[in-house]
C-alpha cells in the first residue's frame, strides 16, 4: 500500500518557517529565496487542504493544524538528523580494509605506515596481504592496491597512481656480480635468471623492451611469489627481475644494484574501489599514495 507524503522539500520549508516563525529567516537557513519558501508552504497547504499559517501583524503565526504539523515535523526531522549523524559516525569508525600484495606491503607500504596513520588518522586503516591473485570485489574489502593492465572494469573506480617499471637487480654479494657489471644488457641472455611463478612473463617483457631475443633467456631458480624472489636476490643467489618501486629502498641502501636500469610495462599501480563503497575515504588514500610515490621518485 502506498504511503503518500507531501513533498519533502515543502515539509522542510514549512518546518524551518514554523521553527523560526519567519519565512525570511527560513529562506536564509535553506539558502533559497523568500518566494521559494512561500511557494513551498502554499503547495503544502493546497495539498493538505488546510491553512498552516495565519497573518499576525507584519509576521506569521501557526494555526492549530500548523502547530500539530510542526511538532510532527520536528520529531521526524530530529530523528532523521540523529540517525544520519550516527550513520556517519559509524562509517568514520568502521575500518577501511585495504588489500594489497604482500611484497608491496612489506617492501614499500609498511615503512611508510606510521606516516600514513599520522596524516590520515580518521581512515582507521586495516591491511590484508596476499601473494595470490587479489579479488577487488571480495566482500569486506574497501579497496585493493594492485598492478594491472588497463582497461579498467566498469564496476570499479580505479585511481591510477604510477606506471610500472621493471628491471634486473642483483646483490653486490652475488658471485657473478663483478663479471656482469658494466656489461650491456645482452650479457643476461647467458645467465640463469631468478624468476617468479606469479609473474612468469616479466623477464620476457623486459627483454622485448630492450630489443633482445626473449627466446634466448635462460631461467634458473623459480619462486612462488615475488617476496621470496627478492629475498633470494638480496641473499646473493642471482639476478632477479623486480618492480622498481619494491627495490628502490634496497638500491638506495646499496643492498641491491640495478646496473641496467628499469623499463615501463603496460601495467599500472592503482587503487581499485568497488562502486558500492563510499569514495571519500578512498580518494583521501589515493591522494596520499600519489604524494608518497612522488616523494619516492624525488
Amino acid at each position: 500500500m502506498a504511503r503518500d507524503l507531501p513533498s519533502l522539500n515543502a515539509l522542510r520549508a514549512f518546518e524551518a518557517a514554523a521553527r523560526l516563525e519567519s519565512v525570511s529567516q527560513a529562506a536564509g537557513e535553506l539558502h533559497v529565496t523568500h518566494g521559494a519558501v512561500s511557494r513551498q508552504i502554499r503547495q503544502l497547504e493546497d495539498e493538505l487542504g488546510i491553512a498552516l499559517f495565519s497573518k499576525a501583524g507584519r509576521g506569521i503565526s501557526l494555526t492549530p493544524a500548523g502547530r500539530q504539523l510542526r511538532d510532527a515535523c520536528r520529531e521526524a526531522f530530529d530523528g532523521l538528523r540523529d540517525t544520519c549523524s550516527a550513520l556517519r559516525q559509524d562509517q568514520q569508525q568502521a575500518p577501511f580494509l585495504l588489500a594489497c600484495p604482500g611484497s608491496l606491503l612489506a617492501r614499500w607500504f609498511i615503512p611508510r605506515l606510521d606516516r600514513l596513520n599520522a596524516e590520515l588518522p580518521e581512515l582507521n586503516l586495516h591491511l590484508s596481504a596476499s601473494e595470490g591473485e587479489l579479488d577487488p570485489r571480495r566482500p569486506g574489502v574497501s579497496a585493493t592496491l594492485l598492478y594491472a593492465e588497463p582497461p579498467w572494469p566498469a564496476d570499479m573506480q580505479v585511481y591510477p597512481l604510477r606506471q610500472e617499471r621493471i628491471g634486473p637487480v642483483l646483490s653486490p654479494r652475488y658471485s657473478g656480480a663483478a663479471r656482469l657489471l658494466d656489461q650491456p644488457t645482452g650479457v643476461l641472455l647467458g645467465e640463469a635468471l631468478l624468476h617468479t611463478r606469479s609473474r612468469p612473463g616479466a623477464w620476457r617483457d623486459w627483454a622485448e623492451r630492450q630489443g633482445l631475443d626473449a627466446a634466448q633467456l635462460r631461467t634458473g631458480q623459480g619462486f612462488e611469489h615475488l617476496y621470496y624472489l627478492l629475498e633470494a636476490a638480496l641473499s646473493g643467489l642471482g639476478v632477479a627481475i623486480a618492480p622498481q618501486l619494491l627495490v628502490a629502498d634496497d638500491i638506495a641502501a646499496g643492498r641491491l644494484l640495478a646496473p641496467w636500469g628499469f623499463v615501463e610495462t603496460r601495467h599500472q599501480l592503482g587503487l581499485w574501489v568497488p562502486e558500492r563503497q563510499p569514495q571519500g575515504p578512498a580518494q583521501q588514500l589515493a591522494d596520499w599514495l600519489g604524494k608518497a610515490l612522488q616523494q619516492a621518485d624525488a
